[in-house]
C-alpha cells in the first residue's frame, strides 16, 4: 500500500504536467535502468500495483489453504517456508510490472518483462493445481517463444539506431526495415497477449495456477497493450498503420472465439480463464483502429479489464475455497450462503460487460467511438466494428449465465449439508475496493483519460 501511496502521489505530479524521471548507474553498453513516469505508465503502473496489493491480502488466507490440500499436515517450520516462499515470489510480480511500465531501456523492458513468467513458473509448481509442474513449464516455454521475437525485433531497433532507449524508436520511421521490426515485436506481444491463434497456452495455465496470483496473470497478458502503445504506436504509428486491419481482424475472431469458448466450460476457473482469451482482445482490438480515441479508449479498457478480470477470477477462487469444488454443475443455489461471494460476482460481470457505473463502460464507450471513426474511412473497419460491438452481448451472455447457473436456483444436494459461507474479510474487502476504484474511475472517467491524452493525444488522428 506504501508504494502504491507513492504512485499516488506521482500520479498527482505527472497530472499537473509534470514528466518524473529517476537515473540509475550505467550498467553496461547502451543498456540502464532508468525510469520515467508519463501519463501513460502512471496510468497503468497505479492501477497494477493497487491490484497487486489487493491480491497480497486476499492471498493470506488462500495460500494457507493450497499449503494444507497439496501437502497435507505438516509441521510449522515446513508450513513457513513454503508460506514466506509464496510471499517472496509474489513479490516479482510488482517489480516485474513497475519495471515494464517505467524504464526508458528496451533490453531493460524484456528483462522485467521476463521476470513475471520464471516467478509464474515457480508459484504454479509448488502452489498450482492440475498437473501444476506440466503446465508451469507449458507456461515458461510459451513466454521464452514470445520473448525470442520481442528480443529480436528489440536487436534489430539497435542495428538501425545504435541504443535501445525507447525515446530514440521514433528515428526509425520510414526505415524499409521498420515493417519487420513491428512484425517482430507484435509476434512477440501476441503471444503473450493469447490473441488467436496463439492462444492456446491460457486456458490451461491460467485454469490451473493459484488462483490468488488470477489476477496478475491477466495483467502479464494484457501489460502487452501498453508495450504495444509505448514501443510501436506512439513512435511508429504511420508504419504501423499497415497492420491496423489484419490486427482488427485477428481480435474479433479471438473476442468470438474465446466467448464461445467459456460458454463450453463447466470448470469454474476454466469459465474464468477463457473468458480472459476474449476479453484481452478488447484492448487490441481498440489499439489496432489507430485513432486517439480507439488507443486511449483501449488503453482504458486494458486497465478496467485487470480489474474486473482480478475480481471475477478471484471470486471463483472464493468459490472453491468455499465450497471445495471446481465444477459448476455441483454448484447452484449459493447466494443463499455466499451473498458476498454472488455481490462480487455481479461486479466482475458488470465490469467486464461494461455496465455503468464501472469503468468498463466510458472504456468501451470511448473505445468504440474511435474503432467508428476507423470505420467512416474504411469498409472492412466499420464491418469489424459492428461486430466488435455485437460481441459484447456475449460477454453479457457468459458471465451473467454463470451467475445463473452458481448462485441461483435450488441448493446443490451435495452442498446442501455442508456448511458454507463466505470466506474471511481479508479475501473479500480487497476486492469490493477494487470494484469501488473502478466505480469511481465509471463516474470521472477524465481521472484516467487525460492522463493517457498526455502521451497519447499527439501521435495519433483524432
Amino acid at each position: 500500500m506504501f508504494t502504491s501511496a507513492l504512485l499516488l502521489i506521482a500520479g498527482i505530479k505527472v497530472y499537473q504536467g509534470e514528466i518524473i524521471t529517476e537515473q540509475y548507474p550505467f550498467v553496461g553498453p547502451n543498456i540502464s535502468f532508468d525510469l520515467f513516469g508519463d501519463g501513460l505508465s502512471i496510468a497503468c503502473g497505479l492501477i497494477i500495483n493497487l491490484l497487486c496489493a489487493a491480491l497480497a491480502f486476499y492471498s493470506i488466507h488462500y495460500v494457507e489453504y493450497r499449503i494444507e490440500v497439496i501437502y497435507g499436515e505438516v509441521d510449522e517450520k515446513t508450513w513457513l517456508s513454503y508460506y514466506a516462499g509464496y510471499y517472496s515470489l509474489f513479490l516479482g510480480f510488482p517489480v516485474g510490472f513497475m519495471g515494464v511500465c517505467f524504464v526508458r531501456n528496451l533490453i531493460a523492458m524484456y528483462f522485467f518483462l521476463e521476470v513475471l513468467p520464471l516467478v509464474l513458473y515457480f508459484l504454479m509448481a509448488y502452489y498450482g493445481y492440475i498437473e501444476r509442474v506440466r503446465i508451469a513449464l507449458m507456461c515458461l516455454i510459451w513466454a521464452s517463444v514470445g520473448a525470442v521475437f520481442f528480443l529480436s525485433g528489440i536487436l534489430l531497433i539497435f542495428s538501425q539506431t545504435n541504443n535501445f532507449n525507447i525515446s530514440e524508436v521514433h528515428t526509425i520511421t520510414g526505415n524499409p526495415k521498420t515493417f519487420w521490426i513491428i512484425f517482430l515485436i507484435l509476434i512477440g506481444l501476441l503471444t503473450k497477449m493469447a490473441v488467436f491463434p496463439f492462444h492456446s497456452w491460457m486456458p490451461w495455465v491460467h485454469a490451473e495456477h493459484p488462483t490468488c496470483i488470477a489476477g496478475l496473470l491477466a495483467v502479464y497478458g494484457n501489460i502487452a497493450a501498453y508495450i504495444m502503445v509505448r514501443v510501436l504506436i506512439v513512435p511508429l504509428a504511420d508504419d504501423f498503420r499497415v497492420f491496423s486491419i489484419p490486427l482488427m481482424i485477428m481480435a474479433l475472431l479471438t473476442m468470438v472465439y474465446g466467448s464461445f469458448l467459456t460458454m463450453a466450460q463447466d470448470d469454474v476457473k476454466r469459465f474464468a480463464a477463457c473468458s480472459t482469451v476474449s476479453q484481452i482482445s478488447y484492448s487490441l482490438f481498440g489499439i489496432a483502429a489507430l485513432t486517439t480515441y480507439s488507443v486511449e479508449g483501449g488503453m482504458f479498457f486494458f486497465l478496467s479489464h485487470i480489474m474486473g478480470k482480478t475480481i471475477l477470477f478471484s471470486t471463483a477462487g472464493l468459490l472453491v475455497y468455499a465450497t471445495h469444488a471446481r465444477d459448476i454443475r455441483e454448484m447452484g443455489g449459493l447466494g443463499s450462503k455466499l451473498p458476498i461471494t454472488m455481490l462480487l460476482w455481479a461486479c466482475g460481470s458488470m465490469m467486464l460487460s461494461g455496465f455503468p457505473p464501472f469503468s468498463g463502460f466510458p472504456a468501451e464507450w470511448i473505445m468504440f467511438t474511435g474503432i467508428f471513426q476507423k470505420g467512416a474511412q474504411n469498409t472492412t473497419a466499420m464491418v469489424a466494428a459492428i461486430l466488435g460491438v455485437s460481441a459484447i452481448a456475449l460477454t453479457v451472455s457468459y458471465t451473467f449465465w454463470g451467475m445463473k447457473r452458481i448462485f441461483f436456483g435450488a441448493l446443490s444436494a451435495n452442498l446442501a449439508s455442508e456448511k458454507i459461507k463466505d470466506p474471511p474479510l481479508t479475501m473479500t474487502v480487497p476486492l469490493l475496493l477494487v470494484a469501488c476504484v473502478s466505480i469511481i474511475l465509471g463516474l470521472y472517467p477524465k481521472l484516467i483519460m487525460n492522463l493517457l491524452h498526455f502521451v497519447i493525444g499527439g501521435s495519433l488522428p483524432s
